[in-house]
């Protein structure tokens, strides 16, 4: 921390001229073609209801964290429907029809939603608000990547913390490099790529304990995936009086829309005017916006897919265990473990044989991060673990 940093609060923390932000503008546009590839195979009676093993590509897909049992029939409905009209622009009402279900659904005001394609775009749009040349940003050792990215690109400079022993975000640490250059802290819970759980109760009383010039941005990404319980709340079902944290959820796991790009994040609405300043001039594309307002009703599907979710985790444990591994308790849809050999190894032996697991995340060099896929997926991982030297043997 400098002690010569200036003053500041969350209002006037923003650079005065917008970042370029050439890299999501592509992601959009890429989101956009997706969503039509999607929809052209939708209206030629392609099933959804479970994504084949091995893409296009050959290759089993165990590397991205994505739902491998695709959207529910009602989403895959509301995206034909909104084919009809792929040749018209995305019109205000639509996305805002879908951010008043997004303000209902979490008994907030509306002017409390921004929505973003996926959370990255929401991320961008915080690291351009409340970050620039002299802010800092704070974040976990491993986590998620993107706000760290989108940190360098606004000049700003991110503070990577170390994990505790248990894998859960050091939340002293933190708390202790935290100055009035601080414009962020990170918060990815469950964190991504462990897939581990900081107690709510820690992470009410870190946030409380914030600068006014300092936000929180707490990712719940795989909000659902969590057990319920004393440990883990959601900040959005159960919020707390405190204007600095921005909550973020995708459409993109739970839902299985990560191709059309959708997310949003719930703030006080003056944070919320902040980022939505930064919003690009490419809309969110209508496909995605329909199926948001279908997946967001469809709360059935939500329950399937928790509950398959949670049978093909334990599964895992069950495989895991038969061979005397122990992978980390993990409450998302993916699965860290340490195999105490280099990962970067284990990972080009499960390239070569058709199956894309997660990349090397380094502080944690033995570890190794898998997406759960389909049962077929399952059996294919783990015939292919079989074939390494010692598989079966005590790690």
């Amino acid at each position: 921390m400098s002690c010569g940093a200036p003053h500041v609060t969350l209002q006037d923390a923003a650079p005065r001229n917008h970042m370029p932000s050439s890299r999501r503008m592509f992601c959009q546009l890429f989101g956009m073609a997706t969503g039509l590839k999607m929809a052209s195979a939708l209206r030629l009676g392609t099933s959804f209801s479970e994504s084949p093993a091995a893409q296009g590509d050959g290759f089993i897909r165990l590397d991205r964290n994505e739902n491998p049992y695709g959207p529910s029939p009602k989403v895959i409905d509301a995206v034909q429907r909104s084919i009809n009209q792929a040749s018209r622009y995305t019109r205000v009402e639509q996305r805002d029809a879908l951010a008043d279900a997004i303000a209902r659904f979490h008994r907030v005001d509306r002017e409390q939603v921004l929505l973003g394609a996926g959370s990255t775009d929401l991320l961008r749009m915080a690291a351009q608000a409340f970050l620039g040349p002299k802010r800092r940003l704070i974040v976990a050792d491993p986590t998620f990547d993107a706000l760290e990215y989108y940190a360098r690109f606004a000049a700003a400079q991110a503070i990577k913390v170390p994990l505790t022993r248990d894998l859960t975000h050091d939340l002293t640490s933190m708390r202790a490099r935290i100055g009035p250059a601080t414009g962020l802290v990170y918060l990815c819970n469950p964190n991504n790529p462990t897939g581990t759980l900081t107690p709510r109760k820690q992470i009410e009383q870190f946030v409380v304990s914030l600068p006014a010039t300092t936000a929180a941005v707490v990712d719940e990404a795989y909000h659902h995936y969590a057990n319920a319980s004393s440990r883990y709340v959601s900040f959005l079902d159960q919020p707390v009086a405190n204007d600095r944290v921005i909550v973020m959820r995708t459409f993109s796991k739970i839902y299985a829309l990560a191709g059309l790009r959708l997310g949003y994040a719930v703030a006080d609405r003056r944070l919320v005017a902040k980022m939505k300043s930064y919003l690009t001039d490419i809309d969110l594309n209508s496909a995605a916006v329909a199926a948001g307002r279908a997946a967001l009703a469809d709360t059935e599907s939500v329950r399937n897919s928790v509950k398959r979710n949670t049978d093909d985790r334990q599964e895992f444990f069950n495989q895991a265990m038969a061979r005397m591994l122990k992978p980390i308790d993990s409450q998302t849809n993916f699965v860290m473990m340490d195999v105490r050999q280099p990962a970067d190894a284990i990972i080009e032996h499960f390239q070569k044989n058709k199956i894309r697991i997660g990349r090397h995340f380094p502080p944690l060099n033995s570890h190794i991060r898998i997406s759960l896929g389909t049962p077929p997926a399952m059996q294919e991982f783990w015939r292919v673990w079989d074939l390494l030297p010692h598989s079966k043997m005590s790690m």
